[in-house]
């Protein structure tokens, strides 16, 4: 089984490919495939961005597409910057600027009313079905940076329960608790039963999302 995974955010593979690697895949990077550019992100919602990639991908180059999208929703900004996690200060802004702007609109807020939550929606896109998982995880978000792991908006996320952001955790303290290792576990269980069923002649699953 050949999957695609459709991102060229290397910071996003560093954290994907531990979680794929399990499953014996045979794991290709969209850096393989040089005549796909940047996709464009023109979906007003994750799932529908996610889906964007994938389909992309797939339709590009006949292979099987795996795909996600994040953002990060503050509950007293009314979910943003959310669909624009990723270009909060700009289309080309660095994660520093993203994050230095979230701070900036949160200037007059109290940390006790700074919760928010972190959002992955993760696409797989073959020739005879899609398949669609989430994964959630809350916390708030802190007034200083603190840690040097991980990356985005890492330094400011804050896990009340576990006393750290999440750029003070290792990667593997991260991925058990993350949105996109939750997400990404349940999609490692939807391929595994998805290779079964290819394997026994099963009829096609459907998305569980």
């Amino acid at each position: 089984m050949i999957i695609i995974l459709a991102t060229h955010n290397k910071d996003k593979l560093r954290e994907l490919l531990p979680l794929l690697e399990p499953l014996g895949i045979d794991i290709k990077l969209l850096d393989e495939f040089p005549q796909i550019g940047e996709i464009a992100e023109t979906g007003r919602t994750l799932r529908e961005n996610a889906l964007i990639k994938a389909r992309t991908v797939h339709r590009l180059t006949g292979l099987p597409a795996l795909a996600d999208d994040t953002g990060l929703e503050v509950a007293c900004l009314r979910g943003q910057p959310g669909v624009r996690t990723g270009r909060y200060a700009g289309e080309n802004a660095t994660y520093a600027e993203n994050v230095t702007k979230l701070l900036r609109e949160l200037k007059t807020v109290p940390e006790s009313e700074r919760s928010a939550r972190f959002l992955t929606v993760i696409a797989y896109v073959d020739d005879d079905r899609e398949l669609l998982e989430n994964g959630v995880v809350e916390g708030r978000i802190i007034n200083e940076r603190k840690g040097v792991g991980g990356f985005g908006y890492d330094p400011v996320f804050y896990i009340p329960q576990l006393y750290k952001t999440f750029a003070e955790m290792t990667s593997a303290e991260k991925s058990n608790i993350s949105h996109r290792g939750r997400a990404f576990r349940k999609m490692k269980k939807l391929l595994e039963e998805l290779s079964a069923a290819q394997t026994e002649n099963s009829p096609q699953l459907n998305s569980r999302s």
